[in-house]
C-alpha cells in the first residue's frame, strides 16, 4: 500500500514504537521562542538537565514581546537570551535581528521538504508549507526535544483536500483557508494531517502556502503539508545551491517526499474554487465565516495587518496595492507590523511603507505581539479589529474586544471604509 506525505516522513525518522499507534521521531529542527520556551527551560535546569541534543538543531527567537513590554516579558526574554549563549545556539534572533518565527525561520532556509519540526506554538503547521510534518507542542514534548531531539507522535492519518479550478481576481489564500475551516469546522481535522493539492495550490507561492498551512490549527489539523514541488526548489535555492548541481535535481530529491498514487487517506475533499468570494469571520470561532459581501458595513476600530500568518512582503504589496492614494478612515486606526527585518526592508526599499504611512497606519517592528493581545494593538473591551492573523477567540487580541479574520486586501479596502468591505471594488475604482 502507498504512502501518503506524512507516513513516508515518519518512516524515514522513525526511532522507536514504544506502543501500538505511537511513533518515536528523530527531529530536524527544535524551534524556540520566549513565551513557551522558558518554562522548559526551567524544569530542565531544575531536574539538573540543562542541555541540548543539537545546537546547530535548534532555532530560536525573541518574538511575541519585543522589546519587552515590563518586568515579566523581560525576564521570559532573559531566560531564553541566557539559554541560547550558554548553549552556543548559532541561530539565536534578538531583538532588533528578530522577526515572527513563522516567518523568519522559513527566511533563512531552516525548513527542508521532508523535515519533522516541533515548536511550543500552535501554528508550526505553517512549515508543513515545504512539504515538512511541523506540529505545535506542549512543554513536556518540548523539553523532551530540546534535550534529546526526539518526539512521539500518533501513527498520522491524512485528510487529502483537492483545491481545483483557478481563484478569481482579488480571491487569496486567506479567503481559500478561511473557507475550508468554513468546511470542515473547528473540530474536522482533529489529529489528521491535511495534505493539500490540486491546481490551486500549484499556482500559489510559497507565502500563500504558508498562509493556507498557518491555518490548519483551527480546523483541528496537527499539520498542513503541501508537496514539494519546483515553487518549493525556487524559494530554498539561495540556502540549496551547493547540495545540487542543480534546480532539476532538488526537485527530483524532493519528489521522493510527495504521496504515492495509492496512498490510502482518512478523507479525501474536492473544492472548486472558480467562484470563491473573499472570505471574513465572524463570531469568536474561525469556522465561524461568511462571504465577505454578507458583513459589508460592519463596523470597525482597528485594522492590523502582520502576523505569521500575513504579513509577508506579498501581503503588504496586496494591502499597499489598494492603500495607495488613499487615506484610512478617521473612525479607525490602522497597525501594520511587517514580519520580519528582511521584509521591513524590503517594503522600505519598494516604497510599500510609504503607502501606509501615507494612508494613516501606525508602522511597528516585526512582531505577535497584536496577534495575542500582548501588545502593539490590544483592543479596548467593547472594540473590533479587522486582523489578517489567525484566531478569533473572544479575547484573543484584548479582553471583550471582537475580532473578524480576513485577507490583507480586505484589511486595506476596511480600513479605508472604516466598515467591512469586499477589496474588489476599490480595485475597480484603481483600475478605472
Amino acid at each position: 500500500m502507498g504512502q501518503t506525505i506524512a507516513e513516508k516522513i515518519f518512516a524515514a525518522h522513525l526511532r522507536d514504537e514504544p506502543f501500538p499507534g505511537t511513533r518515536v521521531l528523530d527531529l530536524d529542527r527544535v524551534l524556540c521562542h520566549e513565551i513557551t520556551t522558558p518554562v522548559a527551560i526551567a524544569d530542565l535546569q531544575w531536574r539538573g538537565k540543562d542541555r541540548v541534543f543539537d545546537p546547530d538543531k535548534i532555532k530560536a527567537v525573541i518574538d511575541h514581546v519585543t522589546p519587552a513590554k515590563d518586568s515579566k516579558t523581560a525576564i521570559q526574554a532573559k531566560m531564553l537570551r541566557d539559554w541560547a549563549r550558554r548553549h552556543e545556539l548559532k541561530d539565536f534572533f534578538d531583538v532588533g535581528r528578530n522577526g515572527v518565527c513563522h516567518a523568519i525561520f522559513p527566511e533563512k532556509g531552516f525548513i527542508r521538504p521532508g523535515f519533522t519540526v516541533i515548536m511550543g506554538d500552535s501554528h508550526t503547521c505553517t512549515h508543513g508549507a515545504f512539504g515538512a510534518f511541523a506540529a505545535g507542542v506542549g512543554t513536556t514534548d518540548l523539553e523532551v526535544g530540546i534535550l534529546k531531539g526526539v518526539c512521539a507522535f500518533r501513527e498520522p492519518k491524512t485528510i487529502r483536500i483537492n483545491l481545483n479550478g483557478e481563484l478569481p481576481e482579488g480571491v487569496y489564500a486567506k479567503d481559500v483557508i478561511l473557507f475550508v475551516i468554513g468546511q470542515l469546522g473547528v473540530n474536522g481535522a482533529t489529529d489528521r494531517v491535511i495534505e493539500f493539492h490540486g491546481p490551486v495550490i500549484e499556482a500559489m507561492s510559497m507565502e500563500s502556502r504558508m498562509t493556507l498551512c498557518n491555518m490548519a490549527i483551527e480546523a483541528g489539523g496537527t499539520c498542513g503539508i503541501c508537496p514539494p514541488d519546483a515553487v518549493t526548489v525556487d524559494y530554498l535555492w539561495p540556502f540549496i545551491a551547493e547540495e545540487f548541481t542543480d534546480r532539476e535535481a532538488a526537485l527530483a530529491d524532493y519528489s521522493r517526499w510527495l504521496p504515492d498514487a495509492d496512498a490510502e487517506y482518512d478523507k479525501v475533499l474536492d473544492f472548486d474554487l472558480s467562484t470563491l468570494q473573499p472570505h471574513v469571520t465572524f463570531d469568536y470561532k474561525p469556522d465561524c465565516v461568511k462571504p465577505v459581501k454578507e458583513m459589508a458595513g460592519t463596523r470597525v476600530d482597528q485594522i492590523y495587518i502582520g502576523s505569521c500568518t500575513n504579513g509577508r512582503i506579498e501581503d503588504l504589496r496586496v494591502a499597499a496595492g489598494i492603500l495607495k492614494g488613499r487615506r484610512i478612515a478617521d473612525s479607525v486606526r490602522g497597525i501594520v507590523s511587517p514580519a520580519t527585518p528582511q521584509i521591513f526592508r524590503q517594503a522600505m526599499d519598494e516604497g510599500i511603507m510609504d503607502v501606509f504611512m501615507d494612508a494613516g497606519f501606525c508602522v511597528t517592528n516585526p512582531t505577535c505581539g497584536a496577534c495575542l493581545g500582548m501588545s502593539n494593538g490590544v483592543l479596548a473591551e467593547g472594540e473590533v479589529c479587522a486582523s489578517t492573523t489567525n484566531r478569533n477567540f473572544n479575547g484573543r487580541m484584548g479582553k471583550g474586544g471582537m475580532v473578524h479574520l480576513m485577507s490583507p486586501a480586505t484589511a486595506a479596502a476596511t480600513a479605508v471604509t472604516g466598515v467591512i468591505t469586499d477589496a474588489r471594488a476599490l480595485l475597480k475604482e484603481t483600475a478605472a
